[in-house]
């Protein structure tokens, strides 16, 4: 039987001794598994199974919802196909179950293309790549567009990890994310910025660490601290050993998502994804964070999970 996400694409490194694994998905492009000395940096799926609320994907050519599917384009309404039926919206881009192609795979490195075709709603040509890399410090993951056609395109993008610490259970996990404010929101739609620590704020602070198990958010954060040109963000246990998920600064924003019921290998458990993004959702009516590619026009994005404390 061939698995629902496609080609399973390894790459493994040994770090200091000891392996660092990943598995990526043909479909999607999606970070199946990390694996640092046995133990799961990312919350992972079975092989036969589909990745639980967009776990591990790709978000592009936006992440997060576009209110209703429609937003408007030189005085023309595009209406986007409603993937997420429910709340009326369109989610997550238009990769979430295209197949990617390969470029290149080595044993530490894979390299993905996958081509954004003019469609319901979207009139646009872009070509994207993704590449993951597992270095000395851990993943580096590379997201390049280009806009391939003859008019100027809008991009956001992002990505959908779930941070792990293998089994450790919730109540014994900090997490932890730099950001100064948060996006109010109706229906998960943002509507006005501000302080994580106003009285109004939809979304708790996470600057200081929170624990796990304490936690109910689906939020956009904003106003990141970059030391070093990166944001870093963490999910660690008692002992300080987990993983840090950094972002640089085409990737201003931050997606937290925090389920109690999450469907993973083990049964349904607390689970936290901390998602870099380059613009919150809803950008395409917005326009926050949108950035507007010109014909041959390249974007290009870079973040990452890496182990510590091991």
């Amino acid at each position: 039987m061939r698995p629902p996400t496609g080609e399973q694409f390894i790459i493994a490194r040994s770090v200091d001794g000891r392996q660092l694994r990943a598995v990526v998905t043909e479909v999607a492009a999606g970070l199946r598994e990390l694996v640092f000395d046995g133990v799961d940096l990312v919350e992972p799926f079975p092989e036969h199974a589909r990745p639980a609320k967009a776990q591990g994907i790709v978000l592009a050519p936006w992440g997060g919802r576009v209110a209703g599917g429609d937003w408007r384009h030189e005085g023309t309404t595009q209406q986007l196909a409603i993937t997420e039926r429910d709340k009326g919206n369109a989610s997550h881009g238009l990769l979430r179950f295209a197949p990617y192609r390969l470029l290149e795979h080595t044993e530490s490195k894979v390299v993905l293309a996958a081509t954004i075709h003019p469609q319901t709603g979207w009139p646009f040509l872009l070509d994207t790549t993704i590449a993951y890399e597992l270095t000395d410090d851990g993943l580096l993951v590379t997201h390049e567009a280009t806009n391939v056609g003859t008019e100027r395109a809008p991009w956001a993008c992002g990505a959908h990890p779930y941070l792990a610490v293998g089994d450790t259970a919730p109540g014994e996990l900090t997490l932890t994310v730099p950001a100064a404010r948060v996006f109010n929101a109706e229906g998960l739609i943002p509507t006005e910025e501000t302080l994580v620590d106003a009285m109004d704020a939809s979304a708790p602070d996470l600057r200081g660490g929170r624990r796990l198990a304490e936690l109910d958010i689906d939020a956009n954060y904003a106003g990141l601290e970059f030391v070093g040109g990166v944001a870093t963000s963490s999910l660690l246990d008692a002992g300080g050993r987990g993983a840090e998920l950094w972002q640089d600064s085409a990737y201003p924003f931050a997606v937290v998502f925090t389920p109690s019921s999450f469907p993973a290998s083990s049964g349904a458990k607390h689970a936290a994804a901390v998602e870099p993004m380059s613009a919150p959702a809803n950008a395409l009516n917005s326009g926050t964070g949108l950035v507007w590619l010109e014909p041959g026009e390249r974007w290009i994005g870079h973040w990452g999970i890496d182990p510590v404390g091991f």
